[in-house]
């Protein structure tokens, strides 16, 4: 059945902190207009983690910076959208009041500290600005504050630390005190966008463990964007899987993992390399590459690379089906009689009904 409210995602709107509606974000190209993010919906509850998965070119990150409003100057957002933070419409606000909401109730943390850090500054100048911007703190009480933070994310000597470069500390440490600028101003939301892609395995789990105590200590919400699904796995109360700028199922992570709905969330789940596999066992992949939304295909943009493809699903783009608990968009829906009948039918013929013969992720 078709849910109700498809934005809610199953949340109470008492309990709801973030709620988007058909967010949409287009870049302008000598080819036309290219559609990044393209009517997503989705609600987010307080002290909950969201996880967004999906490959590179999905959408995710440029739809976290539609809801952080730090989109590149070339970026369109056509009417009809809204994005609602504790109940206020901040795309509705003037620039300077957004600004602010902005800067003190939601707060990002970006995934090459490297580049989001200032190279010519010190730590100390970059971690109390924030506060004396939005909080109105003088220098002393500023650089009190700073300490505390560095101490509140694992950083030893803070006050030696404060006066030090970017390029003195290492990643993991540069990572930290990103975090610790997030939240400088106490955010009620946390938009943490691969905040671990530039590390390694040991200082990615020290980061991941850190953003987890800190979102049970302050009480955050928190949405994790990341392209590992072990990740998500562990540490995200539900999970939005998103494809050609629209999310393609979410639901409860546990559910997700559990009862996959979505050929590409399977297709997703099914690359993963697993230690109880015979040693040089192909992984496995998924077909094609994703499409061209300069001009996106007819009817589902993944049928062509769907091993459970029907005419159907060229002609026809699929609603979001489902609970409001589970939702996908999927015509011939993973682990249903509609998706068992596809798949025999596709492997009985040999192909799918976009050609595809590629078909290991149907048996």
């Amino acid at each position: 059945m078709t849910s109700s409210n498809p934005a809610s995602g199953g949340v109470q709107a008492a309990d709801t902190l973030l709620e988007a509606e058909q967010l949409q974000v287009r870049f302008d190209t000598p080819r036309g207009q290219l559609r990044a993010v393209d009517g997503v919906s989705f609600a987010l509850r307080r002290g909950e983690t969201l996880g967004v998965v999906g490959e590179s070119g999905s959408g995710k990150s440029v739809m976290v910076r539609a809801i952080m409003n730090i989109l590149p100057s070339d970026a369109v957002r056509p009417p009809g959208q809204s994005l609602r933070l504790a109940g206020r419409d901040i795309l509705a606000l003037t620039p300077s009041d957004r600004k602010r909401v902005l800067g003190t109730e939601m707060a990002m943390v970006f995934q090459d500290p490297m580049t989001s850090l200032n190279p010519v500054r010190r730590i100390g100048i970059q971690l109390t600005e924030s506060m004396r911007f939005h909080l109105g703190m003088n220098k002393s009480e500023a650089t009190k504050r700073a300490i505390e933070l560095m101490i509140l994310v694992g950083i030893p000597e803070p006050a030696r630390r404060l006066r030090q470069y970017p390029h003195q500390l290492s990643g993991g440490m540069r990572q930290r005190v990103t975090i610790a600028i997030a939240l400088a101003c106490n955010p009620t939301l946390l938009v943490a966008d691969e905040p671990t892609t530039a590390l390694d395995v040991t200082v990615q789990k020290q980061i991941l463990d850190l953003l987890d105590r800190l979102q049970e200590e302050l009480g955050m919400s928190m949405i994790l964007i990341t392209h590992d699904l072990g990740v998500v796995a562990g540490r995200a109360n539900r999970t939005a899987v998103m494809y050609a700028g629209k999310i393609v199922e979410m639901a409860e992570t546990v559910e997700l993992f559990d009862n996959t709905r979505h050929p590409y969330s399977r297709a997703l789940l099914d690359s993963i390399p697993r230690v109880e596999r015979p040693r040089h066992q192909k992984l496995d992949a998924i077909a094609g590459r994703p499409p061209d939304m300069v001009t996106p295909p007819r009817g589902c943009a993944f049928a062509p690379r769907c091993a459970y493809a029907q005419p159907r699903c060229i002609e026809e783009e699929p609603e979001l089906l489902g609970t409001d608990h589970h939702q996908w968009r999927c015509h011939f829906p993973v682990g249903t009689p509609a998706g068992e009948e596809a798949r025999r039918a596709n492997i009985a013929a040999g192909a799918t009904a976009t050609g595809l013969r590629s078909l290991e992720g149907v048996s």
